[in-house]
């Protein structure tokens, strides 16, 4: 592999943070920001094999889960908020249009869902944009994909750099726009949104030969009249925030994960801990925050109540400066009477 770097970007996109490159690759990888980074099958297998889980009988005997509530009525509605379908998938409405984040509709091998969907996944219709962070497979399932495409034609996909030819093999007649960190989708002119691709510290696999090829990031929906909703997408707590929060903060609401981060030398570079989250909301002086990457799926160590119960703890003890939001899956957020 060639170690001279190359930088990328979609050059039909306006990039807004001035003078960036585009996104820095080693080879054919995609850097971590400035760095490569390589997620180590030995910590996989010390993870498995070689360590125990000091958790593993409080893990086993918490079956919390997060409450559901029915959220068909709002999809066949035309009202604005903002819904949890669990782990990192919402349905944001804004005027009239619909986004859709990293939806994982089917339980699958290796992901089972610890709650139902609150809805049919035929009741989600009507999709105007479908954000996609990255492509791993809590995040970017093919099902969910294939459905969404059947049910929704005109839907746009705002994704990653190099995401598209992954996507079309699962379904070839979505219109997808790639993205690198910090640049605008064109949504066209008569758009009531702006919609950008920002930066996260994650990395990306789905098989074994394609480690780092498909870029990963978070989305800055800015609505009309200027309000912000960021979506983190799947970071570990980095430089990114500050940027972000010089580039277009303070934000108004922030969607930002919690959970899987146990045990750390194997995911704190993939994740943020409530603690980590909590600083990471303070950083970009979020008004209001909702907790996500929590609850739906057992992707780690910590027991499935903790992420929550210790966020509500800092928020508690006076150190989340922003209001917390702790939803029920499939509950209505009217997060325009939170401006």
């Amino acid at each position: 592999m060639s170690s001279r770097p190359t930088y990328h970007r979609n050059e039909k996109l306006l990039t807004v943070l001035p003078k960036y490159p585009g996104n820095k690759m080693i080879g054919r990888e995609y850097c971590n920001g400035e760095e490569l980074y390589e997620p180590s099958f030995a910590n996989v297998f010390r993870w498995k094999f070689l360590t125990e889980n000091p958790q593993k009988a409080e893990k086993k005997a918490d079956t919390w889960a997060p409450a559901v509530v029915d959220c068909t009525e709002f999809l066949r509605s035309d009202t604005d908020g903002l819904v949890w379908l669990g782990h990192a998938s919402f349905v944001l409405r804004v005027g009239g249009v619909t986004l859709l984040t990293d939806p994982v509709l089917f339980s699958s091998f290796g992901l089972q869902r610890r709650h139902p969907l609150p809805c049919r996944p035929e009741d989600l219709t009507n999709i105007d944009y479908l954000l996609l962070s990255h492509g791993h497979r809590d995040h970017l399932d093919e099902a969910s994909v294939k459905l969404l495409a059947r049910q929704n034609p005109q839907m746009q996909v705002l994704t990653a750099l190099s995401m598209a030819p992954l996507l079309r093999g699962m379904a070839p007649t979505l219109a997808v726009q790639e993205a690198g960190w910090w640049q605008q989708y064109d949504l066209g002119p008569e758009a009531p949104l702006e919609i950008f691709y920002l930066p996260a510290s994650h990395w990306h696999r789905r098989g074994v030969f394609d480690l780092n090829k498909v870029l990963w990031g978070s989305f800055l929906i800015r609505m009309p009249g200027g309000s912000t909703l960021y979506f983190a997408g799947d970071t570990s707590l980095a430089g990114h925030f500050e940027a972000i929060e010089k580039q277009f903060g303070p934000l108004d609401i922030v969607l930002m994960p919690i959970g899987a981060y146990k045990p750390p030398f194997m995911m704190e570079m993939s994740h943020t801990n409530p603690h980590e989250a909590a600083k990471a909301t303070n950083i970009v002086r979020a008004g209001h925050v909702v907790p996500m990457h929590y609850g739906t799926f057992d992707l780690s160590d910590e027991p499935a109540s903790e992420p929550l119960r210790l966020l509500e703890e800092i928020a508690a003890g006076g150190m989340l400066r922003a209001e917390l939001h702790a939803p029920a899956v499939g509950e209505v957020m009217p997060w325009q009477e939170w401006l």
